[in-house]
Protein backbone atom coordinates (compact mmCIF):
# COMPACT_ATOMS: atom_id res chain seq x y z
CA UNK A 1 0.00 0.00 0.00
CA UNK A 2 1.56 3.35 -0.92
CA UNK A 3 1.04 5.83 1.86
CA UNK A 4 0.59 9.20 0.17
CA UNK A 5 3.14 11.70 2.31
CA UNK A 6 0.91 14.64 3.67
CA UNK A 7 0.50 17.20 6.38
CA UNK A 8 -2.45 18.85 7.77
CA UNK A 9 -2.82 21.68 10.11
CA UNK A 10 -5.05 24.08 11.96
CA UNK A 11 -5.64 27.46 9.19
CA UNK A 12 -3.16 29.38 10.54
CA UNK A 13 -1.05 26.43 9.75
CA UNK A 14 -0.71 27.24 5.99
CA UNK A 15 3.29 28.18 5.52
CA UNK A 16 3.99 25.32 8.22
CA UNK A 17 2.14 22.64 6.38
CA UNK A 18 4.36 24.18 2.78
CA UNK A 19 7.19 23.89 4.69
CA UNK A 20 6.67 20.36 6.36
CA UNK A 21 5.86 19.17 3.22
CA UNK A 22 9.34 19.93 1.76
CA UNK A 23 10.93 18.30 4.25
CA UNK A 24 8.94 14.99 4.36
CA UNK A 25 9.89 14.37 0.64
CA UNK A 26 13.57 15.33 1.07
CA UNK A 27 13.75 12.54 3.92
CA UNK A 28 13.92 14.00 6.72
CA UNK A 29 11.56 12.42 10.16
CA UNK A 30 8.37 13.66 10.72
CA UNK A 31 8.67 15.26 13.84
CA UNK A 32 11.28 17.07 12.57
CA UNK A 33 9.25 18.21 9.94
CA UNK A 34 6.38 19.34 12.12
CA UNK A 35 8.93 21.27 14.47
CA UNK A 36 10.33 23.11 11.70
CA UNK A 37 6.46 24.17 10.03
CA UNK A 38 5.30 25.26 13.47
CA UNK A 39 8.46 27.48 14.09
CA UNK A 40 7.51 29.26 10.89
CA UNK A 41 4.47 30.33 12.64
CA UNK A 42 5.87 31.15 16.19
CA UNK A 43 8.49 33.29 14.26
CA UNK A 44 5.30 35.20 12.76
CA UNK A 45 4.26 38.47 14.63
CA UNK A 46 1.58 38.83 12.70
CA UNK A 47 -0.23 35.14 14.07
CA UNK A 48 -1.76 36.80 17.49
CA UNK A 49 -2.00 33.15 19.06
CA UNK A 50 1.94 31.37 19.73
CA UNK A 51 5.56 32.30 19.86
CA UNK A 52 6.27 36.21 19.90
CA UNK A 53 3.34 38.21 19.20
CA UNK A 54 1.12 35.67 21.03
CA UNK A 55 -1.59 37.70 23.38
CA UNK A 56 -0.33 37.83 26.92
CA UNK A 57 -2.28 36.55 30.24
CA UNK A 58 -4.46 39.39 32.18
CA UNK A 59 -1.20 40.86 34.00
CA UNK A 60 0.59 41.22 30.20
CA UNK A 61 2.86 39.06 30.50
CA UNK A 62 3.11 36.16 27.82
CA UNK A 63 3.00 32.74 28.54
CA UNK A 64 3.45 30.13 25.89
CA UNK A 65 2.87 26.12 25.82
CA UNK A 66 3.63 23.64 23.01
CA UNK A 67 3.99 19.79 22.67
CA UNK A 68 5.72 17.08 20.38
CA UNK A 69 4.60 13.69 20.03
CA UNK A 70 6.59 11.01 18.08
CA UNK A 71 4.66 7.81 16.16
CA UNK A 72 7.54 5.39 15.61
CA UNK A 73 8.59 5.51 19.02
CA UNK A 74 5.40 7.08 21.23
CA UNK A 75 7.91 9.51 23.10
CA UNK A 76 6.07 12.79 23.65
CA UNK A 77 7.66 16.35 25.16
CA UNK A 78 5.62 19.11 26.79
CA UNK A 79 6.46 22.71 27.64
CA UNK A 80 4.06 25.14 29.58
CA UNK A 81 3.62 28.33 30.87
CA UNK A 82 7.40 29.33 28.86
CA UNK A 83 8.37 33.70 29.22
CA UNK A 84 11.34 34.06 27.99
CA UNK A 85 11.45 32.32 24.25
CA UNK A 86 8.70 31.74 21.43
CA UNK A 87 10.40 28.38 20.43
CA UNK A 88 8.56 26.49 22.16
CA UNK A 89 7.89 23.61 20.28
CA UNK A 90 11.68 23.12 19.40
CA UNK A 91 11.87 23.35 23.44
CA UNK A 92 9.19 20.86 23.73
CA UNK A 93 11.10 18.49 21.47
CA UNK A 94 14.38 18.55 23.84
CA UNK A 95 12.01 17.19 26.31
CA UNK A 96 11.12 14.35 24.53
CA UNK A 97 14.65 13.75 23.57
CA UNK A 98 17.10 15.05 26.44
CA UNK A 99 15.17 14.28 29.71
CA UNK A 100 13.20 11.92 31.00
CA UNK A 101 10.08 13.77 31.59
CA UNK A 102 7.48 14.38 29.76
CA UNK A 103 6.37 17.76 30.82
CA UNK A 104 7.95 21.04 32.05
CA UNK A 105 6.37 23.91 33.58
CA UNK A 106 6.74 27.19 34.83
CA UNK A 107 10.18 28.07 36.33
CA UNK A 108 11.83 24.68 35.48
CA UNK A 109 10.61 25.14 31.84
CA UNK A 110 12.13 28.96 31.71
CA UNK A 111 15.52 27.13 33.12
CA UNK A 112 15.64 24.60 30.82
CA UNK A 113 15.42 26.94 27.62
CA UNK A 114 18.63 28.42 29.15
CA UNK A 115 20.64 25.58 29.55
CA UNK A 116 19.72 24.73 26.10
CA UNK A 117 21.05 27.92 24.64
CA UNK A 118 17.60 29.24 23.34
CA UNK A 119 18.24 33.09 23.91
CA UNK A 120 16.17 34.50 25.95
CA UNK A 121 13.75 37.35 24.77
CA UNK A 122 10.78 39.64 25.18
CA UNK A 123 7.51 37.71 24.00
CA UNK A 124 5.40 40.93 24.03
CA UNK A 125 5.00 42.27 21.14
CA UNK A 126 3.87 46.13 20.63
CA UNK A 127 0.64 44.88 18.91
CA UNK A 128 -0.23 42.28 21.39
CA UNK A 129 0.49 44.93 23.81
CA UNK A 130 -1.79 47.30 22.37
CA UNK A 131 -4.25 44.72 22.33
CA UNK A 132 -4.09 43.88 25.83
CA UNK A 133 -3.89 47.29 26.96
CA UNK A 134 -7.60 47.88 25.45
CA UNK A 135 -8.85 45.35 27.11
CA UNK A 136 -7.56 46.49 30.13
CA UNK A 137 -8.88 49.22 29.73
CA UNK A 138 -12.41 48.20 28.92
CA UNK A 139 -12.47 45.05 30.89
CA UNK A 140 -14.27 46.84 33.70
CA UNK A 141 -16.06 50.09 34.73
CA UNK A 142 -15.64 49.82 38.39
CA UNK A 143 -11.85 50.73 37.82
CA UNK A 144 -10.11 53.93 37.18
CA UNK A 145 -9.04 52.99 33.99
CA UNK A 146 -10.33 55.27 31.04
CA UNK A 147 -10.73 53.35 27.16
CA UNK A 148 -9.46 56.47 24.74
CA UNK A 149 -11.12 57.88 22.18
CA UNK A 150 -11.31 55.64 18.83
CA UNK A 151 -9.30 58.31 16.58
CA UNK A 152 -6.19 57.30 19.06
CA UNK A 153 -6.48 53.64 18.75
CA UNK A 154 -3.86 51.71 16.57
CA UNK A 155 -5.93 50.90 13.64
CA UNK A 156 -4.89 46.76 14.84
CA UNK A 157 -6.84 46.96 17.99
CA UNK A 158 -10.05 48.09 16.36
CA UNK A 159 -9.65 45.41 13.43
CA UNK A 160 -9.02 42.86 16.43
CA UNK A 161 -11.70 43.99 18.39
CA UNK A 162 -14.20 45.05 15.73
CA UNK A 163 -14.96 48.11 16.88
CA UNK A 164 -17.44 49.94 15.73
CA UNK A 165 -16.19 52.94 13.92
CA UNK A 166 -19.00 54.86 14.01
CA UNK A 167 -19.70 55.34 17.90
CA UNK A 168 -19.33 58.19 19.45
CA UNK A 169 -15.49 58.56 19.82
CA UNK A 170 -15.71 61.95 21.65
CA UNK A 171 -17.09 60.26 24.38
CA UNK A 172 -13.34 59.79 27.22
CA UNK A 173 -15.71 56.41 28.28
CA UNK A 174 -15.71 55.20 24.57
CA UNK A 175 -15.17 51.21 24.75
CA UNK A 176 -17.54 50.65 28.05
CA UNK A 177 -20.79 50.93 26.81
CA UNK A 178 -22.76 47.34 27.28
CA UNK A 179 -22.05 46.81 23.42
CA UNK A 180 -18.67 47.45 23.18
CA UNK A 181 -17.43 45.84 26.20
CA UNK A 182 -19.50 42.48 25.20
CA UNK A 183 -17.37 42.66 21.51
CA UNK A 184 -14.67 42.88 23.60
CA UNK A 185 -15.16 39.75 25.87
CA UNK A 186 -16.81 37.83 22.54
CA UNK A 187 -13.26 38.50 20.71
CA UNK A 188 -11.30 36.70 23.49
CA UNK A 189 -9.38 34.58 21.14
CA UNK A 190 -8.56 30.59 21.92
CA UNK A 191 -5.85 30.43 19.16
CA UNK A 192 -3.09 27.69 18.91
CA UNK A 193 -1.39 26.49 15.98
CA UNK A 194 -1.10 22.19 15.35
CA UNK A 195 0.71 20.22 12.88
CA UNK A 196 0.53 16.42 11.81
CA UNK A 197 2.48 14.86 9.10
CA UNK A 198 2.81 11.30 7.65
CA UNK A 199 5.73 10.16 5.48
CA UNK A 200 5.95 7.34 2.74
CA UNK A 201 6.87 5.03 5.25
CA UNK A 202 3.78 5.64 7.55
CA UNK A 203 5.12 7.64 10.48
CA UNK A 204 3.10 9.79 11.91
CA UNK A 205 4.05 12.68 14.01
CA UNK A 206 2.35 15.97 15.48
CA UNK A 207 3.04 19.17 17.42
CA UNK A 208 1.27 21.96 19.02
CA UNK A 209 2.14 25.40 19.93
CA UNK A 210 -0.31 28.14 21.73
CA UNK A 211 -0.09 31.36 23.84
CA UNK A 212 -3.19 29.74 25.17
CA UNK A 213 -6.60 31.73 26.03
CA UNK A 214 -5.71 35.66 25.64
CA UNK A 215 -6.04 37.41 28.83
CA UNK A 216 -5.88 33.99 30.77
CA UNK A 217 -5.47 34.05 34.89
CA UNK A 218 -1.76 33.44 35.22
CA UNK A 219 -1.15 30.56 35.54
CA UNK A 220 -3.33 28.74 33.31
CA UNK A 221 -2.63 25.81 31.13
CA UNK A 222 -4.72 25.01 28.69
CA UNK A 223 -4.75 21.25 26.26
CA UNK A 224 -2.26 22.43 24.15
CA UNK A 225 0.71 20.90 26.47
CA UNK A 226 -1.72 17.64 27.34
CA UNK A 227 -1.21 14.74 25.55
CA UNK A 228 -4.40 13.16 24.91
CA UNK A 229 -5.90 16.33 25.04
CA UNK A 230 -4.51 18.75 22.75
CA UNK A 231 -2.69 15.84 20.70
CA UNK A 232 -2.59 12.25 20.21
CA UNK A 233 -0.29 10.23 17.93
CA UNK A 234 -0.77 6.10 17.74
CA UNK A 235 1.31 5.33 14.76
CA UNK A 236 -0.47 1.87 14.10
CA UNK A 237 -3.49 3.96 14.42
CA UNK A 238 -3.63 7.57 13.72
CA UNK A 239 -3.56 10.89 15.03
CA UNK A 240 -5.27 14.33 16.07
CA UNK A 241 -4.59 17.83 17.11
CA UNK A 242 -6.94 20.25 18.40
CA UNK A 243 -7.62 24.24 18.55
CA UNK A 244 -10.04 25.82 20.54
CA UNK A 245 -11.61 25.96 23.97
CA UNK A 246 -8.92 23.74 25.22
CA UNK A 247 -10.54 23.33 28.86
CA UNK A 248 -13.18 21.04 26.75
CA UNK A 249 -10.57 19.10 24.82
CA UNK A 250 -8.98 18.50 28.89
CA UNK A 251 -12.04 17.18 30.38
CA UNK A 252 -12.89 15.04 27.48
CA UNK A 253 -9.33 13.94 26.66
CA UNK A 254 -10.26 14.86 22.86
CA UNK A 255 -7.63 13.88 20.56
CA UNK A 256 -6.89 10.17 22.55
CA UNK A 257 -10.82 9.59 21.96
CA UNK A 258 -10.71 10.67 18.76
CA UNK A 259 -7.64 7.68 18.02
CA UNK A 260 -9.28 5.51 19.69
CA UNK A 261 -12.68 5.54 17.53
CA UNK A 262 -10.10 5.37 14.58
CA UNK A 263 -8.35 2.01 16.17
CA UNK A 264 -12.09 1.46 15.86
CA UNK A 265 -12.80 1.68 12.48
CA UNK A 266 -14.16 5.10 12.15
CA UNK A 267 -12.86 7.50 9.08
CA UNK A 268 -11.43 10.39 10.62
CA UNK A 269 -14.76 12.64 9.25
CA UNK A 270 -16.38 10.18 11.80
CA UNK A 271 -14.43 9.88 14.26
CA UNK A 272 -13.84 14.23 14.75
CA UNK A 273 -17.51 14.37 14.28
CA UNK A 274 -18.79 11.43 17.37
CA UNK A 275 -15.61 13.24 19.32
CA UNK A 276 -17.34 16.51 19.07
CA UNK A 277 -20.67 15.55 19.64
CA UNK A 278 -19.51 14.27 22.75
CA UNK A 279 -18.09 17.21 24.18
CA UNK A 280 -21.26 18.87 23.45
CA UNK A 281 -23.57 16.11 25.24
CA UNK A 282 -21.48 16.93 28.51
CA UNK A 283 -21.79 20.28 28.34
CA UNK A 284 -23.59 20.88 31.87
CA UNK A 285 -22.92 24.45 32.56
CA UNK A 286 -24.79 27.39 31.53
CA UNK A 287 -22.02 30.05 30.54
CA UNK A 288 -20.54 27.84 28.00
CA UNK A 289 -24.48 27.70 26.06
CA UNK A 290 -25.94 30.14 23.74
CA UNK A 291 -29.83 30.87 23.85
CA UNK A 292 -30.62 28.14 21.83
CA UNK A 293 -28.33 25.76 23.81
CA UNK A 294 -25.53 25.32 21.40
CA UNK A 295 -21.52 25.70 22.72
CA UNK A 296 -20.61 29.24 22.67
CA UNK A 297 -17.36 28.47 22.09
CA UNK A 298 -15.07 27.05 18.95
CA UNK A 299 -13.41 23.69 18.85
CA UNK A 300 -11.45 21.85 16.01
CA UNK A 301 -9.86 18.30 15.26
CA UNK A 302 -7.86 17.71 12.91
CA UNK A 303 -7.47 13.96 12.46
CA UNK A 304 -5.18 11.82 10.11
CA UNK A 305 -5.14 7.98 9.75
CA UNK A 306 -2.24 5.73 9.48
CA UNK A 307 -3.59 5.36 5.53
CA UNK A 308 -3.09 9.10 4.89
CA UNK A 309 -6.98 9.53 5.23
CA UNK A 310 -7.47 12.90 7.21
CA UNK A 311 -10.25 15.42 7.60
CA UNK A 312 -10.93 18.35 10.13
CA UNK A 313 -13.77 18.84 11.93
CA UNK A 314 -15.24 21.95 13.87
CA UNK A 315 -18.07 22.42 15.91
CA UNK A 316 -19.01 25.72 13.83
CA UNK A 317 -18.63 26.27 10.17
CA UNK A 318 -18.03 26.70 7.39
CA UNK A 319 -14.44 27.17 8.11
CA UNK A 320 -11.05 26.07 7.02
CA UNK A 321 -7.99 24.27 8.12
CA UNK A 322 -4.41 23.65 5.97
CA UNK A 323 -3.24 20.67 3.93
CA UNK A 324 0.11 19.49 2.12
CA UNK A 325 0.70 17.19 -0.08
CA UNK A 326 1.45 16.38 -4.13
CA UNK A 327 -1.66 18.65 -4.93
CA UNK A 328 0.18 21.90 -2.94
CA UNK A 329 -0.62 23.40 0.00
CA UNK A 330 -3.65 25.10 0.45
CA UNK A 331 -6.88 25.38 2.44
CA UNK A 332 -9.47 22.80 2.60
CA UNK A 333 -13.00 23.25 4.54
CA UNK A 334 -13.85 21.34 7.47
CA UNK A 335 -17.07 19.39 8.18
CA UNK A 336 -18.57 20.88 10.78
CA UNK A 337 -21.50 20.55 13.05
CA UNK A 338 -23.16 23.87 13.85
CA UNK A 339 -23.46 26.75 11.17
CA UNK A 340 -22.76 30.40 12.23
Amino acid sequence: MTIPVRAIASANGLAAVKLAYEMLVNGRDTLNAVVEGLTVIEDDESDLTVGYGGLPNEDGFVELDAAVMHGPSHRAGAVAGVTRTPHVTRLARLVMQETRHALLVGAGADEFARVQGFPEQSLLSETARKIWLYWKQTRSDRDDWLAPPIEQLDPAVVRFFKLDQQSDSRSPMYGRSEADVAKINENRPTGTVHCSAINSQGEMSCATSTSGLAFKIPGRVGDSPLVGAGLYVDNEVGCCGSTGRGEENVRNCSSHAAVELMRSGLSPAEAGRAVLERVVAHLKERWLLNDDGRPNFGLKLYLMNHRGEYAGVSLWGPTDFAVADEQGARLAPCEFLFEK
